[in-house]
């Protein structure tokens, strides 16, 4: 049960959305980490955590967003440095993420960069519940039927995968639309995708917004924001 470091997905932001499994794991760890950003605001990972467990358990890990290829690597080996120092006690450290740890996550980062330094060590994973899956609930969008196939991608990867994605997919998940969500609709729009597809933020917690993409033309949309482009049918019901 010792020297262990899990990875534990808690879901978009709704704490009703975290795992039984989840949170046992992240009551039984001997240590906590939520990563938190350069500005010292509580995140929504961190936020989830704080419904179920006491404000000083928790050890926040900074994670400063940077353009700086050199300056993000630094702050991976901050964090794993610091986490790593409670592994060599023979603690359990638990890293709790949005979303889930293995898809799009600060987890793999710091999972990787302790095993540079402490390759012995055993890594888990938790898996939690999606944006996409809770987007798809939220708005009664049907993700997939029978053979069709599903693409899921950030819009950082660029305007040319995304166009394949769409011309090549039933149903395409779109992440990190952000100040980019106008492109994002534009190329749904050339595609002659855009109809019935389905923009949605803040998923589970105040501000929540979960509309038509459509109506997000000429507007920016959140950083973590997702976009779901389906074909013909895929309402529930």
């Amino acid at each position: 049960m010792s020297r262990r470091l899990i990875g534990v997905g808690v879901g978009p932001g709704d704490p009703e959305l975290v795992t039984i499994k989840g949170l046992r794991a992240l009551r039984e760890a001997d240590e906590v980490f939520v990563p938190v950003g350069d500005t010292g605001e509580i995140g929504r990972a961190e936020a989830t955590v704080r419904e179920y467990l006491d404000e000083g358990r928790i050890r926040r890990l900074l994670f400063a967003l940077s353009d700086d290829a050199e300056a993000r690597e630094q702050n991976w080996t901050d964090a794993a440095r610091e986490v790593s120092g409670y592994l060599r006690e023979g603690k359990v450290c638990a890293f709790a993420t949005i979303g889930d740890p293995n898809v799009y996550s600060t987890f793999t980062y710091l999972a990787r960069k302790v095993r540079e330094t402490l390759p012995e060590i055993e890594v888990e994973t938790v898996p939690g519940i999606t944006a996409m899956q809770d987007l798809a609930s939220r708005s009664g969008t049907v993700l997939l039927e029978g053979d069709e196939r599903l693409a899921l991608l950030p819009f950082t990867a660029g305007e040319q995968h995304l166009r394949e994605a769409l011309d090549s997919f039933e149903t395409v998940v779109c992440y990190k639309g952000g100040s980019r969500t106008r492109r994002v609709l534009g190329v749904a729009r050339e595609s002659g995708r855009l109809e019935g597809a389905v923009y949605g933020a803040r998923l589970g917690i105040e501000g929540e917004e979960v509309v038509p993409a459509h109506e997000m033309a000429g507007r920016e949309g959140t950083y973590l924001s997702t976009v779901i482009f389906t074909e013909k049918g895929g309402e529930l019901g």
